[in-house]
């Protein structure tokens, strides 16, 4: 099969130039017109409506007043007897050390919510955080983590 070239010439037209009405005829035509777009661009375009039509809202998780409570006395109950210790950190040591008892906070929180507590993972938690305190005996970690769990598990019951 052979392909034939076809050559279109077009000469102006020498007469009335066309009125307001037929160019704003030719734009409408032109807007309506649109070419393929790719899948990613599908999916931009909608997004970028999904944006403009909603209003950016704020969700806040709310917590119970009482778990916020109970998630202090936690923490109460993990801080006693280390203010000494806390103190002779660096500051560095320090950073780490109340990060960690923040995270061991939540975390002692979320399983006290659950129907049947885990002791031993509270223990292994308390473990954890006090063994970032340097040159600190195993036998006291062992203890502490102990005496720690009975008394948040006693916080089950109250809070």
């Amino acid at each position: 099969m052979a392909i034939e070239k076809l050559t279109v010439t077009t000469t102006p037209e020498k007469g009335p130039s066309p009125d307001k009405s037929s160019k704003l005829d030719l734009i409408d035509r032109a807007a309506k017109f649109e070419l393929p777009r790719s899948k990613s661009e599908k999916k931009l375009s909608i997004n970028k409506q999904a944006e403009i039509n909603q209003a950016p809202i704020a969700i806040l998780p709310t917590v119970p007043a009482w778990q916020v409570q109970r998630a202090q006395a936690i923490d109460k109950i993990l801080s006693e007897g280390l203010n000494e210790i806390f103190l002779k950190m660096k500051p560095a040591q320090q950073a780490e050390f109340k990060l960690k008892g923040e995270e061991t906070v939540s975390k002692i929180n979320f399983l006290l919510s659950q129907t049947k507590v885990k002791v031993e993972k509270i223990i292994s938690l308390i473990r954890g955080w006090l063994k970032l305190v340097p040159g600190i005996n195993h036998f006291f970690v062992e203890q502490e983590a102990k005496i720690k769990t009975d008394r948040i598990i006693a916080l089950k019951d109250k809070f």
